[in-house]
């Protein structure tokens, strides 16, 4: 059996939660002086910092200036809700999915909604759906980036752009790591507290013009929460993408994503967090190269998420022992390497296979998984050890 040193360097964070995500280099909590706390978000110094946080969104992901951005209550969730309760029941839907949140759209749409014309498409955790089968003349809801998963979309290709349905992309675990191709996406959602690690409770809703105009011209068979309306009288509400929310914000919260917008500006845009984020995959790929009792839960590398790195322990040893005995062994590692200061919150999602699942955004170091990759060989050996003892 193969044994593993206890190694010497330690990483300087060992945050590599996939959500809420690790501050940027450098964060402190004198970044946040500026808040206007204790003011109304109503205020000219609130209305202008949210104002900001709409245009800064817009200028580093390179979303189109006819596309509007709004910031809404309940994180990713309630962006994704807020879509889909508004926009869905007009045609038939595709609902796709591939890890746990996907399935929560799924169930939402056949069972709060109760649409009637529904299909169906899910693929098994470490796979994604074969897109030829999907009917983009219908609306289709997805996830880009499955965060429990580690699985991605490969690209946009599937996507037609002369299509007649709506599609709604749950984009979270991918704004600012993966390429987001505009023109085939009506919808993008994401969350503060994802790839640049900000601060929870807030989501960020992008509507194309398609998106719009079905606002304008459908109105659904269901009454909408005040959450969730986006139109009055049979208009927009222009103000939701003027930075005028429909509930209170954290200025405290809307100051950290303005000052991960800044860092991220900074270091070169979405190209250099793309950059960052591909650099910190490429880490932990050697590192599974080099060990092949390690491996990603993703099928194959055209699919492999760069933010939310699934793995599972493939030694056939491991593979052989019951489901529970799994779940075990893998929670061991991570309980080790939490012990041990290393390593925090990278066990695999409650619903995906054991296994582990580091954060690899652009706010996580390279150098800090460098460090790291060891500490698994020595937490995987120590565990294979207890498993040989106790047989």
């Amino acid at each position: 059996m193969a044994t593993f040193a206890k190694p010497d360097l330690r990483p300087a964070d060992p945050r590599f939660s996939s959500g809420p995500c690790a501050k940027r280099p450098g964060w402190s909590l004198e970044a946040l002086s500026d808040a206007p706390l204790g003011r109304s978000h109503r205020a000219k110094a609130g209305k202008a910092k949210l104002q900001k946080a709409i245009d800064d969104t817009r200028e580093i992901l390179g979303v189109p200036a006819d596309y509007r951005i709004a910031i809404v209550p309940a994180s990713d969730t309630g962006a994704v809700e807020m879509a889909m309760w508004s926009l869905l029941g007009a045609r038939g839907v595709d609902l796709l999915a591939w890890e746990s949140f996907g399935a929560g759209w799924v169930t939402d749409a056949v069972k709060q909604l109760k649409l009637a014309d529904v299909r169906t498409f899910e693929a098994a955790y470490g796979d994604i759906v074969d897109l030829s089968e999907v009917d983009f003349d219908r609306d289709v809801v997805f996830t880009w980036n499955g965060t429990t998963s580690g699985v991605r979309m490969p690209n946009g290709d599937a996507i037609p752009t002369g299509r007649a349905g709506l599609t709604i992309c749950d984009a979270t675990s991918a704004a600012f790591a993966q390429d987001l191709p505009y023109d085939k996406l009506d919808v993008v959602t994401f969350s503060w507290q994802k790839v640049l690690g900000g601060e929870a409770a807030h989501g960020m809703l992008i509507l194309s013009p398609r998106a719009v105009e079905r606002l304008l011209t459908y109105k659904p068979a269901w009454p909408l929460p005040k959450i969730f309306r986006m139109t009055s009288g049979g208009k927009l509400i222009e103000g939701l993408f003027k930075g005028e929310t429909i509930n209170t914000p954290s200025m405290l919260c809307v100051e950290d994503y303005l000052d991960a917008l800044a860092w991220a500006k900074s270091i070169g845009g979405l190209d250099a967090l793309k950059a960052r984020a591909d650099a910190n995959l490429a880490v932990v790929e050697r590192f599974v190269e080099a060990n092949p009792w390690l491996g990603f839960l993703a099928t194959s590398k055209a699919i492999r998420s760069n933010t939310s790195v699934c793995l599972q322990f493939v030694d056939p040893a491991v593979s052989a022992l019951t489901p529970d005995a799994q779940e075990a062994f893998a929670k061991g590692v991570v309980a080790l390497l939490e012990k041990e200061g290393v390593a925090l919150d990278i066990g695999a999602y409650r619903d995906a296979p054991p296994g582990l699942r580091i954060w690899c955004g652009a706010t996580v170091e390279a150098s800090d998984l460098e460090a790291l990759m060891p500490w698994l060989g020595y937490a995987y050996g120590a565990q294979k050890a207890s498993l040989a003892q106790a047989a």
